[in-house]
């Protein structure tokens, strides 16, 4: 009889999606991801449904969000935000308040419906 008979039971599961976590996905569908080019930039982004901070604290990134609406500054790094709903308006600016397509400084702005974890 081999030593490690009992391994097989001790194989790894696949990790289930909580319950929770899978409510969440299903209201808040989509996903906007906001990223920083290195440069101080404000931005405001509007639904038509809820919109709400993915990972963080709002006042840990200096971001409201209040309905469907949400601003904030960005300069490095990635914002997420779930939502349900249609995208309704995108708006960022850099720190001299110029907009795209003057300026290659604002940050990107990705939208994506129908995302799961």
């Amino acid at each position: 009889m081999p030593r490690w008979s009992g391994v097989s039971s001790m194989a790894r599961d696949t990790p289930a999606e909580t319950s929770q976590s899978a409510q969440h996905t299903n209201t808040l569908p989509n996903l906007v991801t906001i990223v920083g080019r290195g440069v101080p930039s404000s931005f405001e982004i509007a639904v038509d449904g809820e919109l709400e901070l993915v990972g963080e604290e709002p006042g840990e990134t200096a971001t409201t969000v209040a309905g469907g609406v949400a601003e904030g500054a960005i300069d490095v790094g990635v914002q997420r935000f779930r939502f349900s709903g249609q995208m309704a308006n995108v708006h960022v600016v850099d720190w001299n308040g110029e907009a795209a397509p003057e300026s290659q400084s604002v940050p990107v702005v990705h939208v994506e419906y129908g995302v799961t974890n």
